[in-house]
């Protein structure tokens, strides 16, 4: 088990950002769930835009295709596209500017296309009005990553490094459009933080609440983790199957 040192304790009750309300036509996060655990549609892509010098390494991309292979059944693949974009939107961002900036950008709709979920994960410049934030899930198909607060989450010495922070950060808020923890559904297991809402208690997990946040280069020993954990992984088989209900989903047209 690997322990958390927290130098100060800066964290509220509840944390702000990683999974914000959303417009309700939008979907919310973890609305497309079953469309990614089951193979009902059949493909999955991952579309990425990226202003310039925030690009997400090759490390994370692959870490996270391996990830949402490892749940999700797909028998056409899991391909990711990666685009360098200019936004028009830089500085501070809000839940309604990554919506609307990645509404703007991507190539289509998450279910447009017959037999495909696409999910798309922006990388701008700029930080999310709380500073603290690294990343956001704003609908059931959009994430922001924020490079600037990842950098300044790399840990004392480099350890843990910025590119492990992003690694964590990205598994974690693709993890929320699976709707974990409890963000569409009702675990049967006691995994989630009474006081961090859609996030999970353990440590060893991706979804811990501290991974969202600047806080997580308090992890000074072992590494953080970038995979989700035996409760995360029966929530989402149960989802799979349908032994768990899914709540607030949203159907192709």
């Amino acid at each position: 088990m690997r322990t958390i040192f927290m130098a100060v304790l800066f964290f509220s009750a509840t944390l702000a950002g990683c999974v914000e309300d959303i417009a309700e036509n939008h979907g919310v996060p973890g609305g497309l769930t079953l469309a990614c655990l089951r193979n009902d549609v059949s493909a999955l892509v991952i579309e990425i835009d990226y202003s310039k010098d925030n690009q997400p390494t090759s490390d994370s991309i692959s870490t996270l295709k391996s990830r949402l292979a490892s749940v999700c059944d797909k028998p056409g693949g899991i391909t990711v596209s990666s685009t360098l974009t200019d936004f028009t939107h830089s500085g501070t961002w809000t839940a309604d500017d990554v919506r609307t900036s990645g509404h703007a950008t991507r190539e289509a709709g998450p279910l447009a296309q017959s037999g495909v979920l696409r999910w798309h994960v922006i990388f701008p410049s700029g930080t999310y009005n709380d500073d603290s934030v690294l990343g956001v899930a704003v609908d059931a198909s959009t994430i922001a990553i924020f490079q600037d607060s990842v950098d300044e989450a790399e840990g004392f010495l480099g350890r843990p490094s910025r590119d492990d922070v992003e690694e964590a950060v990205l598994v974690h808020e693709f993890g929320h459009l699976l709707g974990l923890v409890n963000l569409v559904y009702d675990s049967p297991s006691s995994h989630e933080d009474d006081g961090h809402k859609g996030h999970s208690n353990n440590e060893d997990s991706v979804m811990h609440w501290s991974i969202e946040t600047i806080g997580i280069n308090q992890f000074l020993t072992g590494d953080i983790p970038t995979d989700f954990d035996v409760d995360d992984r029966a929530d989402l088989a149960g989802l799979a199957d349908g032994s768990i209900p899914a709540r607030d989903q949203i159907h192709a047209s």
